[in-house]
């Protein structure tokens, strides 16, 4: 494995070396111990699995406040999307920030959101298919989340967004979304 630091504090890109031969191939998709230089002891509780239909959809932005906050690592198995982490940390030097990484089944890549920072993606394709990596369990008494479509994110997402979840459309915009207390 290899780790590529992105603009966000804490947000890396971790790339991985799959081994193969003729009767196929293995990638490793996490070791605590590779982890160490960025996150010592990192601990998953659980895994899931998202499955997206259409092309364009909009999923997100979404994060557990403390004390559930938690981190992600996220790889995508099926299609292609674009991967965004919002900054919501208050005392981060990237604070207010957004990166997008572009994930998909034939990227060897997966990317580690941390704590604080709210995740969302566009399927760029059909069918896209994601695993996550959680380090807290689901809360729902602490979900929150940032409009996807803020303007003060100005996120550039890459189709017009659309699918968009009930819950998704209701989401606060990004000052908002501060008010309502502590986030990690």
């Amino acid at each position: 494995m290899r780790f590529e630091r992105t603009p966000i504090e804490g947000m890396w890109v971790v790339v991985t070396e799959p081994r193969g031969d003729a009767r196929g191939r293995f990638t490793r998709l996490f070791c605590e111990q590779d982890f160490a230089p960025i996150r010592a002891g990192l601990r998953f509780v659980q895994v899931n699995l998202s499955t997206t239909a259409a092309r364009g959809t909009v999923r997100g932005l979404h994060l557990q406040r403390a004390p559930g906050a938690e981190a992600k690592l996220i790889r995508c198995l099926r299609g292609r999307v674009f991967d965004v982490a919002v900054d919501l940390r208050a005392d981060s030097p990237s604070f207010g920030r957004w990166h997008a990484v572009e994930l998909g089944d034939a990227l060897e890549r997966s990317v580690f959101i941390p704590e604080g920072c709210a995740h969302g993606f566009q399927a760029l394709t059909d069918d896209a298919q994601l695993l996550y990596q959680h380090t807290a369990p689901h809360a729902p008494a602490l979900e929150a989340g940032v409009r996807h479509d803020d303007a003060r994110l100005a996120i550039a997402w890459p189709l017009p967004p659309a699918n968009l979840s009930p819950r998704d459309a209701a989401l606060p915009g990004f000052d908002e979304a501060l008010r309502h207390g502590p986030i990690a």
